[in-house]
């Protein structure tokens, strides 16, 4: 009989009504009684992390969760998590990098509607992720709406849909349906003991570029932030006539802050060296990430300056294909 922990931080899949609309309320054990009689091939054992809002997560409490996982490894053969859909990319991917080495699932999951409601995708989600972590491989995964999306790769695209998830620049791993139908091998680490690497450095900021980004705004993140991730425009554009902002860009890696660039394109990511537009930056010392979602690239940033802050070496770490970062 397999044995799995479900760890429980909150969202939308353990609120209930409130005077100022839903909440979380819902233990780990309140959310198990409205499942069906657990199958007679697992155990669950429920354990609280915390209940908030997804909203409200913060870098600190992804040290909280993966602390909660590596505390427990050796006594459980998988792992799930219930959390909210807002910031659950965010989370999976930080898990991704601060757990190495794994050997067994450890699987996020929530819903998009309470659990404690008629008509909702809760039971089917945990019911679906207790599944998969029962199966014979390691990492951190999303499931959602009966799919299986690497703990790196997944975006949530929608707000209302109960297939709010989708996988960016990655096969779907698994499909959860009367059976678990595998689409993309897994890789999983054997003879490797599991490595809790939980340095982290929050001060990251993310930029989005819209046509008529003021260059000036880039000298309001010195002394705040250690790295800026820059969303461009397409493969890696970024604007160098009227409002110019490779100036200030090349000031802030002079100043000793890291700087990533990325596309707001979701699909098949950047090329720097495409365009005029992309290689009047520093390219030595810019960090490309490639087809990197931004919900990965951000806890990434974070998990590498809090090792080092020489820029070389954040850029190094950044660009070394670990964990979930398969076709970095």
């Amino acid at each position: 009989m397999k044995k799995i922990l479900l760890l429980s931080t909150g969202g939308t899949i353990a609120s209930v009504p409130g005077e100022n609309g839903l909440a979380p309320k819902m233990s780990a054990d309140e959310l198990l009684h409205y499942l069906p009689e657990q199958n007679r091939s697992y155990q669950v054992e429920t354990k609280i992390i915390m209940t908030i809002d997804s909203t409200n997560m913060q870098p600190e409490y992804w040290v909280t969760i993966a602390k909660a996982v590596y505390e427990h490894y050796d006594q459980y053969d998988g792992f799930v998590i219930t959390h909210g859909t807002d910031t659950m990319a965010y989370t999976s991917a930080a898990l991704s990098y601060m757990l190495q080495n794994l050997a067994k699932p450890v699987v996020i999951t929530g819903s998009q509607v309470p659990i404690m409601y008629k008509r909702t995708d809760a039971k089917k989600n945990i019911i679906d992720a207790i599944r998969f972590a029962c199966e014979p491989v390691g990492g951190v995964y999303v499931v959602f709406d009966g799919r299986v999306i690497i703990g790196t790769r997944a975006v949530k695209l929608r707000t209302k849909s109960y297939d709010a998830f989708e996988s960016i620049n990655h096969p779907y791993i698994a499909y959860i349906e009367e059976s678990i139908t595998y689409h993309h091998p897994v890789r999983t680490v054997r003879n490797k003991e599991p490595r809790l690497d939980c340095s982290l450095c929050p001060d990251v900021f993310l930029l989005k570029l819209l046509p008529g980004t003021k260059p000036e705004l880039f000298d309001c993140l010195k002394g705040l932030y250690k790295g800026v991730v820059i969303e461009t425009f397409g493969s890696g554009g970024l604007p160098f006539q009227e409002r110019n902002l490779i100036p200030k860009i090349n000031e802030l890696i002079e100043a000793g802050i890291a700087v990533a660039l990325t596309t707001q394109c979701l699909e098949e990511g950047g090329d720097l060296g495409l365009y005029e537009v992309g290689r009047k930056v520093n390219l030595d010392l810019i960090i490309n990430s490639r087809d990197m979602n931004t919900e990965a690239i951000v806890p990434k940033f974070m998990w590498a300056l809090g090792k080092s802050t020489d820029i070389a070496e954040v850029k190094k770490i950044m660009e070394t294909p670990i964990a979930g970062d398969t076709t970095l």
